[in-house]
């Protein structure tokens, strides 16, 4: 039986006093004791315990703080309603392949207030129409309510990148309701947080459990960890935000482990950092690069460690140092195996990996080695690393390189640009190094690297040639362009908005 604090404290003052009442009197000879003994005989004064609110009005309470949190942050998450083209399953017509049009519901979170949206990028992927369904206001039953009374705004996909799973959505707009990527502190196990997404297309449901693990590599083939939680996942949830209970977005929910293709408490969300680094670079560049330090590291083999003499016959060591770069200058060396980064522990590389990915680039990479019999911190200065068609965005003059009716920054095939790109099929063309993100444009296919050969009929060899032939097309108009990527040819078709 349960007994409140205040009960056991009457019943055991009730124990004391019996216990006293039960010892034999002392005789004594009546006379009054002095002021300071009379003092210390007196009763002693015990305090009360603090008034408890009633469990009901705690319950009440938390209840009240959850619905009101839940309020302030449902608004920051959207429906995505993507329309594309696939296979239907039908076994029983054998290996026919038979393609249908296609409807798929994810979720995702808005992280700007002018319409920048991050979402997985399984959820468009094959992607023909890509919409945007705001939450409703707390009044009206978002299930029960028929599609046309909801907002539903047409998105465009800025960028992908397949290896974090993570995509960037544009909507035309402002003043949108956003979420903050990260919190503070950092996430722990055991928090409450809270799941928010359109499970099998239920808007704007909210599920709430606990982080059961972090840094949790779901494949040892690929290098990023991830949040695992147990708050209810299911398919429709990709792509929407896991909230702390600050009100954070802490990480985006990508998938779930399943024998039965439902909830099973194994849910799993990329950390906001990731999201965060993932976010700026495709806003930016329309695609992701990575942060380096200048060292290059492998894996510790029983074979390696026996012939380095190494310490320890598992983990990581930096097998080169680039010269004049950040390691070098940190003093980072050459068989240093590194035992932790930025306090996490780094016994595989793509946990290394991991690691390069959750760093902020405003802080310094720390980093433990073991040297010799030696452990040593070392604080190594990131840099964010640019491959060439950065470099030539970085370059570019805006004004210059824009064709705004294909919505991409080109610029001219130089000689010096053809060496760099080294073989080429065909030696002419405009070159797109970026894209413009804020203008309303057909879904060309570009993607940042393509070199641009011709225009329907007309052959492209400078940025004003296909400015020129761009322009030349009515509203309406089919357009094939012909494009170099990736050392082939291809066509991409559309028609002009």
């Amino acid at each position: 039986m349960r007994r409140s604090f205040g009960s056991l404290l009457i019943v055991s003052l009730c124990v004391s006093a019996l216990a006293q009442a039960q010892q034999p009197a002392t005789p004594s000879k009546p006379k009054s004791p002095p002021a300071s003994t009379q003092a210390a005989s007196a009763p002693p004064i015990i305090a009360k315990p603090a008034e408890q609110p009633p469990p009901d009005q705690v319950l009440q309470q938390m209840n009240t703080a959850l619905q009101n949190l839940v309020e302030r942050i449902s608004p920051a998450v959207v429906q995505i309603l993507v329309t594309g083209y696939g296979p239907l399953n039908q076994g029983e017509r054998g290996q026919a392949a038979l393609i249908v049009r296609q409807h798929a519901v994810g979720s995702g979170v808005i992280v700007d207030s002018n319409g920048y949206i991050m979402t997985n990028a399984h959820v468009v992927e094959g992607a023909q129409r890509v919409r945007v369904a705001l939450p409703m206001g707390e009044n009206i039953s978002i299930n029960s309510a028929p599609i046309g009374k909801r907002q539903i705004l047409d998105a465009r996909v800025l960028g992908t990148h397949k290896e974090s799973d993570l995509a960037l959505l544009k909507v035309e707009g402002s003043n949108f309701p956003t979420l903050a990527l990260g919190g503070r502190p950092a996430p722990r196990v055991g928090q409450f947080v809270f799941a928010i997404g359109s499970p099998e297309g239920l808007q704007n449901s909210v599920t709430m459990g606990v982080i059961s693990a972090l840094f949790r590599q779901a494949d040892p083939s690929k290098p990023l960890a991830y949040i695992q939680t147990d708050a209810p996942i299911n398919p429709g949830n990709s792509g929407g935000p896991l909230v702390d209970m600050n009100g954070a977005c802490i990480g985006i929910n990508t998938f779930i482990l399943s024998q039965s293709g439902g909830n099973e408490g194994l849910g799993f969300a990329i950390p906001a950092p990731v999201v965060n680094f993932v976010y700026r670079s495709l806003r930016r560049y329309g695609h992701v690069h990575r942060v380096e330090i200048g060292a290059t590291a492998q894996e510790i083999t029983p074979a390696l460690a026996t012939g380095l003499h190494l310490s320890q016959s598992w983990g990581v060591i930096v097998s080169d140092i680039v010269p004049g770069g950040p390691a070098a200058s940190a003093g980072v060396k050459v068989q240093d195996i590194v035992l932790s980064a930025d306090g996490r522990p780094i016994e595989t590389l793509p946990a290394l990996a991991a690691a390069m990915y959750m760093h902020r680039l405003d802080e310094v990479f720390r980093l433990e080695v073991l040297r010799g019999e030696e452990k040593k911190t070392l604080f190594v200065a990131a840099i964010e690393r640019h491959d060439r068609m950065d470099q030539l965005l970085d370059a570019a003059n805006p004004e210059k390189s824009l064709v705004p009716r294909l919505g991409v920054l080109a610029i001219d095939l130089s000689d010096g640009l053809r060496a760099q790109l080294g073989n080429l099929r065909i030696a002419s063309g405009a070159l797109v190094v970026g894209r413009a993100a804020d203008l309303i444009l057909p879904e060309t296919g570009l993607q940042t690297g393509d070199l641009i050969h011709s225009v329907n009929d007309t052959t492209i060899d400078s940025v004003d040639t296909l400015r020129s032939a761009v322009l030349a097309l009515k509203s309406g108009d089919a357009v094939v362009l012909q494009v170099e990527r990736d050392g082939g040819l291809m066509y991409l078709a559309f028609e002009m908005e």
